[in-house]
């Protein structure tokens, strides 16, 4: 059962954390992978409604099924590109290790991306770890969430 039902959250609260994700959403930053960094974040959350929707999400962007049931073990497999591991490693080392980022890892996302680039990601990522812990806390129910058109 949902502790705080989403219609329930405090007014405004919602609407700044969405004017946060459109900003990343209109970045320069691919949307599929943004939704691949966001289900990695899912993941090592462990946040039951954040996969379903994340993983539904990247679905409607056209990936893979194979891609999405071996995002956990991404470094494992030959299925992603140089770019996307070096967003999943970020991704890791951000959300799960807590520390701070090394200049080889830094200097790795600077072969892809340019400095806004770089601080979408960095947002996109602490953004979706906010998500997560807020989830988290008001139990949303997972199954429920359907992409919009």
């Amino acid at each position: 059962m949902e502790r705080i039902p989403f219609n329930q959250i405090p007014k405004g609260m919602v609407e700044k954390l969405m004017a946060i994700e459109n900003d990343i959403n209109k970045s320069t930053l691919d949307l599929q992978l943004l939704e691949l960094m966001r289900l990695r974040v899912a993941q090592i959350n462990k946040c039951a409604y954040c996969i379903d929707m994340h993983y539904k999400e990247l679905k409607h962007t056209g990936e893979t099924e194979l891609r999405m049931a071996t995002v956990s073990v991404w470094n494992e497999t030959p299925f992603f590109t140089e770019k996307e591991k070096v967003v999943l490693k970020f991704t890791e080392l951000l959300t799960a290790a807590n520390e701070t980022i090394s200049d080889e890892v830094f200097n790795a996302l600077t072969k892809f991306f340019n400095r806004d680039e770089i601080c979408h990601l960095t947002l996109a990522i602490s953004q979706l770890n906010t998500w997560t812990k807020l989830v988290k806390t008001f139990k949303f129910t997972p199954g429920n969430y359907q992409v919009k058109s």
